[in-house]
């Protein structure tokens, strides 16, 4: 039904980027019940399950029973992660054949840390990666930047580490418009983006035409249970309901869901929050996908 589900199981995280919206909501990590009760419903309905919609994932105190459980309900998993602890749970990943695709946000580093060493960061990343090639040469890594055009970025000390560990060359002359990741050494890619403002009601009325894939091909499951929309409702502005109280599929199937899903098929924004996210402005190149 989807091509990801969004499954946080932490909202915790061990930094804060400049990037990341301030925690408000109650700090909240998903324990292994709660975990495999939503697991076992959402498992069937998606292509891939992100452990991930704000906190970071291996800082989670049981992250390898949940990664078992993963392995049990024969799921595909992309994990994000700042990579700070890599070294903690390496072979884990390696090992772990419901692991699909790991992406390191590399910008953390910098926006926490402007004074500490690179070297001391990457080096262990780098080291997985490599390995992995060897133990797991189907699995997909993805180094995370800003796009070169943003004021804030610094790209040039991670290429030049990079080219050094790897042994390659990195065009920098680099086109990140409709195509944002870049293959520069077997399965490890480049991928950029550039900032955006997160979702809120406080951002001006950007219009009620506009599609979004949220609700279409993913959605969001936050650690406290409510179903979001899409991965950028941190908040959990648009609550769809709670599969701690309902099933999934009463919620995909609620009134609300189905008239969200209706109107990003034929350019309507029905929720007044999607109509203050600029973020929608992205797809306006796109027309609707369906009349119905």
């Amino acid at each position: 039904m989807f091509k990801r589900i969004y499954l946080e199981i932490s909202n915790i995280c061990n930094v804060q980027c400049s990037f990341c919206p301030v925690m408000e909501k109650d700090k909240k990590i998903m324990n292994i019940a709660e975990f495999e009760e939503i697991l076992k419903q959402v498992a069937p309905l998606a292509e891939i399950i992100c452990l991930h919609l704000l906190g970071e994932p291996l800082a989670h105190p049981q992250f390898a029973q949940i990664l078992a459980l993963c392995d049990q309900y024969n799921t595909q998993i992309d994990l994000t992660t700042n990579g700070l602890l890599i070294g903690r749970h390496k072979d884990l990943l390696l090992h772990s054949s419901c692991v699909r695709q790991v992406n390191f946000s590399l910008q953390a580093f910098r926006d926490n840390f402007p004074e500490r060493e690179l070297a001391p960061y990457l080096t262990p990343i780098f080291e997985f990666v490599k390995e992995a090639q060897h133990i797991r040469p189907a699995l997909y890594t993805n180094f995370r930047l800003w796009n070169q055009d943003s004021s804030d970025s610094d790209n040039e000390e991670l290429f030049t580490a990079i080219e050094s560990y790897f042994e390659i060359s990195i065009n920098r002359n680099i086109e990140v418009g409709a195509i944002k990741s870049k293959n520069i050494w077997n399965r490890l890619y480049l991928h950029f983006d550039s900032r955006f403002e997160w979702p809120s009601m406080e951002l001006p009325l950007q219009g009620t035409q506009g599609r979004c894939n949220g609700v279409l091909n993913h959605i969001g499951i936050h650690a406290d249970g409510s179903v979001v929309p899409c991965c950028l409702d941190q908040k959990a502005m648009i609550n769809l309901g709670n599969v701690k109280e309902k099933s999934l599929m009463e919620i995909i199937n609620s009134e609300r869901f189905t008239a969200m899903r209706t109107g990003f098929l034929n350019g309507v924004l029905v929720e007044e929050f999607c109509q203050h996210c600029s973020f929608i402005n992205r797809f306006k190149k796109q027309p609707p996908l369906a009349i119905a």
